[in-house]
């Protein structure tokens, strides 16, 4: 029911309420996301074909030996990964699910490493956007493909 003072115009009230986003301060949290995470990144890792240097950069710029031993504890066993870390990968999911919205798979697989017409790509791919760019170009893109499917 709209609130309102007699006379005056009002807005109806909303039934939106805001995601709860999860408390990625809090260990228990990481843990309970890490070992999901871990197996869409290098799900994505694979669709996407991209390298394992690209990949250790996209996670932030990790070390060999500290990617290679998260590619093989990816399990229920992860250790919890860190928040940038979390975040980093929620940005891929998302880009990931976006991609495979809007085109067929062999395209969304492809286009990561597409150069790309759209001015902030310059003509460049998305993934060396997003390796240059970091986590604000993941946050670029992502808004880029929920524009284009209107979500």
């Amino acid at each position: 029911m709209p609130r309102s003072r007699p006379g005056a115009l009002s807005y109806p009230d909303t039934r939106y309420s805001a995601p709860v986003l999860p408390d990625l301060s809090r260990l228990e949290e990481r843990r309970r996301l890490s070992a999901a995470a871990l197996k869409a990144l290098f799900n994505i890792v694979k669709h996407w074909q991209i390298r394992d240097e690209d990949a250790r950069q996209l996670l932030g710029g990790i070390s060999n030996g500290a990617y290679y031993q998260l590619k093989q504890n990816a399990g229920a066993s992860a250790k919890p990964l860190e928040q940038d870390k979390l975040v980093r990968i929620s940005y891929l999911i998302g880009i990931f699910k976006s991609l495979n919205i809007l085109y067929s798979q062999r395209l969304a697989d492809q286009w990561m490493q597409l150069p790309n017409t759209n001015p902030i790509f310059a003509g460049r791919t998305p993934l060396d956007y997003i390796l240059r760019g970091g986590t604000p170009a993941m946050d670029a893109v992502r808004r880029l493909l929920d524009a284009r499917r209107g979500g």
